[in-house]
């Protein structure tokens, strides 16, 4: 599984990327985890950041952040 957070580095991308890391523990998921922080990139899939991709699939972006459960469910979906 790849799974791609979208940001430029903001305290909420961070966020983020925490929060799918330790989804993917929970879930117990091998999944290979990439920050992207170029704006290209993050345009190619939203405008809104912070941005969750999992496996190709835009499946959030913008605030408010959701809460660990539900990032669980996004990449839970892909799994």
């Amino acid at each position: 599984m790849e799974i791609k957070v979208l940001g430029p580095g903001c305290a909420n991308c961070k966020k983020m990327e925490e929060m799918a890391k330790q989804a993917v523990k929970e879930l117990g998921i091998d999944a290979k985890i990439d920050k992207i922080t170029d704006m290209r990139e993050i345009m190619s899939h939203t405008m809104s950041t912070p941005g969750l991709v999992v496996n190709g699939k835009l499946k959030y972006s913008g605030k408010p952040l959701p809460p660990l459960d539900k990032v669980k469910e996004l990449i839970k979906s892909e799994a």
